[in-house]
């Protein structure tokens, strides 16, 4: 396979490698792929949680956000933290907690 990089792309691709984290270029563009790959993976499960939102905010199961429900997610995440463990980046799944 052959790539055509513009000038300006191929010097960058060469400074990656001037670097010596990389050995070659052919190391540097498998890891720029990688990387592509890891970031629609994260794009895909982000609109596929979006998705479930929007299909429980249609079915009527959706939460009001007030300061109330703000001051309590953010207790649980400080109380969360100060006890080590990991904070819950979906607030919806206090519901009953």
């Amino acid at each position: 396979m052959h790539i055509n990089l513009s000038a300006e792309m191929e010097q960058y691709l060469q400074s990656k490698v001037g670097t010596g984290f990389y050995s070659n270029a052919s190391e540097v563009v498998r890891d720029a792929i990688r990387r592509m790959r890891e970031e629609d993976e994260k794009l895909a499960a982000l609109r596929a949680a979006v998705q479930i939102g929007d299909d429980q905010l249609d079915r009527g199961e959706g939460i009001p956000y007030t300061p109330e429900r703000l001051e309590t997610i953010t207790a649980k995440a400080l109380a969360n933290s100060r006890n080590g463990k990991k904070v819950n980046p979906d607030p919806g799944l206090l519901i009953g907690s």
